[in-house]
């Protein structure tokens, strides 16, 4: 369907991703009408202040800091929030979606935390909630998972998702840095906050891992159900391990299918790991992210680009907005929310995973015998075990084979109990072969 009468959009948010929005609406207006099918034009951008500095220049009279007025207008069709964070952009969702609005959103958090309420709201009244943005960026990897492989079965989705932690991990391998250092660099380029929290704790990962393992595995996931571990504890030390090893740290989100008491259910989690340097995800430097996807019948795939920055998630709003507003102009919607499997999420003790323990232990006869019973009376089998130094430098370096969270870390406590053992100075968990 064709129309002249033109689609008003609705932006709530001018900042980094905001701007690029207002920006791409107004030198691409030809193209999109033509790929929409009829005009897509700026109805109102809402801000907190109108005299803010802005990357780029918006109409004083398309400005408001009523962002409730501007989404239940009558001549708003779409809006697409990219102010984040939970309040007030929930309620301002949930009003433009009552209205009878479509809704773009590039909201990791609040789809973390709450998005059952957003999909329950669209649905009722029969209008879209897309989110192509929300995770990794200008990377298409949410509509592959609830399109794409929408006849296949997804069985593991493994990414790097973050990409201030990526760039600091990148240099950490690269450059020998310690963590601080890398971090100070990675503030210094504009690639992490003054406050870094949500990115080096794993925050963030974490709130995309839950919209990835909801989709991949049609159950409904939220941030809270994701085990999450930062990176501010990676020492240089265990970078340099990790090379000796030919592995390279990252911070992962894993999200699998695990058979538990002959049901499927969901295990989802975010934390630094050991990866060989053979596996595609090893190859992604600097502040890029990636998402690597198994299936049954598609096997393995692999997606990548910038996970970040105002254009790059702008690029993916504007894709989500054309369907849309296809959408809307042939009154219809497009695919909602996916959670019939409705699979429970296995707590962290019962995923399966290995670790990378090293010990520093007295340089005597019998340590190696006593280590390697503290792991089989912890029911963990020792995949490899190397020792370097003598005497008081004597450490022990131990990969376990594949066991259940709980079990090895009790296998770490046992050990940090030994005489025998001055300390555990390193644990961290590895993923893919390492032989």
């Amino acid at each position: 369907m064709e129309s002249d009468k033109p689609l008003k959009v609705a932006v709530l948010g001018c900042g980094s991703v905001g701007s690029q929005v207002v920006r791409l609406l107004e030198e691409q207006a030809a193209d999109l009408a033509a790929r929409v099918g009829a005009p897509v034009e700026l109805a109102g951008v809402a801000v907190r202040r109108l005299d803010a500095p802005r990357e780029v220049e918006v109409p004083p009279g398309l400005l408001t800091t009523d962002a409730t007025a501007l989404v239940t207008r009558d001549d708003v069709d779409l809006v697409v929030e990219v102010i984040g964070g939970i309040e007030p952009a929930r309620s301002l969702i949930l009003a433009a979606l009552e209205s009878g609005r479509s809704v773009v959103t590039a909201n990791k958090a609040l789809l973390a935390e709450d998005g059952p309420t957003l999909f329950e709201a669209a649905e009722k009244v029969g209008r879209d909630l897309y989110y192509e943005a929300a995770v990794a960026g200008a990377i298409p990897i949410l509509r592959p998972l609830r399109e794409s492989l929408a006849g296949d079965r997804v069985t593991r989705v493994l990414g790097i998702v973050n990409g201030t932690t990526n760039f600091i991990l990148d240099r950490m391998d690269t450059s020998g840095a310690g963590f601080a250092e890398a971090l100070e660099e990675a503030q210094e380029l504009g690639y992490a906050e003054a406050d870094p929290t949500a990115d080096v704790e794993g925050f963030d990962a974490a709130a995309k891992a839950a919209i990835l393992a909801s989709l991949a595995f049609h159950s409904r996931v939220t941030a809270s159900d994701v085990h999450r571990e930062g990176i501010a504890e990676v020492t240089a030390a265990d970078v340099e391990s990790a090379r000796e090893m030919g592995c390279v740290v990252k911070l992962l989100a894993i999200c699998e299918l695990r058979e538990n008491a002959g049901q499927s259910a969901v295990a989802v989690r975010v934390h630094p790991a050991m990866i060989p340097r053979s596996h595609p995800l090893a190859s992604v430097r600097e502040a890029y992210n990636a998402v690597f996807v198994e299936s049954e019948a598609a096997g393995q795939l692999m997606f990548y680009g910038p996970g970040a920055g105002g254009a790059p998630t702008a690029s993916a709003v504007l894709g989500d907005l054309v369907t849309v507003a296809r959408n809307r102009l042939a009154a219809t919607r497009g695919v909602g929310e996916s959670a019939y499997a409705d699979r429970p999420v296995l707590p962290m003790g019962e995923t399966v995973t290995r670790y990378h323990v090293a010990i520093d232990v007295d340089d005597r006869a019998g340590v190696l015998a006593a280590v390697a019973t503290a792991f089989a009376e912890n029911g963990v089998s020792i995949q490899t075990v190397r020792q370097e130094g003598r005497g008081a430098d004597a450490q022990l370096v131990v990969v376990s084979h594949e066991s259940t969270d709980a079990a090895l870390s009790a296998t770490v406590e046992h050990l940090r109990e030994m005489d025998i053992v001055r300390e555990v100075t390193s644990v961290m968990r590895v993923e893919g072969a390492t032989e």
